[in-house]
């Protein structure tokens, strides 16, 4: 569970500089959108959020089951709501297909590395 949770929070904390770095890149790379005055600001603050995220369940000696829960819930919400934006066919840039499988594969290895958890805890 450990490696699963550590490379999650290590790609939202990548994330999350690179929306404080470069707003309005990554929101060409995913969106295929322009960001200007307020969507900077809040892209900002959302690279703010996200490397809050990745810090909070850096995984420690043993990794906290709610902050594989908030990676769980994160992964596949974002996953959805990404995945939602590409059909419609409104924002879609060269990063958001990819981002929402990466999003989806990192979700399935965290719901294995619970459900792994899950049965060692009880065995315990």
């Amino acid at each position: 569970m450990n490696k699963a949770l550590a490379i999650a929070a290590l790609l939202e904390i990548a994330t999350g500089v690179a929306l404080l770095v470069m707003p309005g890149e990554v929101g060409r790379l995913l969106l295929r959108a322009e960001s200007a005055g307020m969507a900077i600001v809040v892209s900002r603050v959302l690279g703010c959020a996200l490397i809050a995220l990745g810090i909070a369940c850096w995984p420690r000696r043993t990794a906290s089951r709610m902050a594989l829960l908030a990676m769980l819930v994160y992964g596949g919400s974002i996953a959805l709501y990404l995945g939602v934006l590409g059909v419609q066919g409104k924002f879609v840039g060269p990063l958001l297909w990819p981002a929402v499988g990466l999003h989806i594969a990192l979700t399935i290895v965290l719901a294995i590395a619970a459900a792994r958890d899950g049965r060692t805890a009880v065995v315990k």
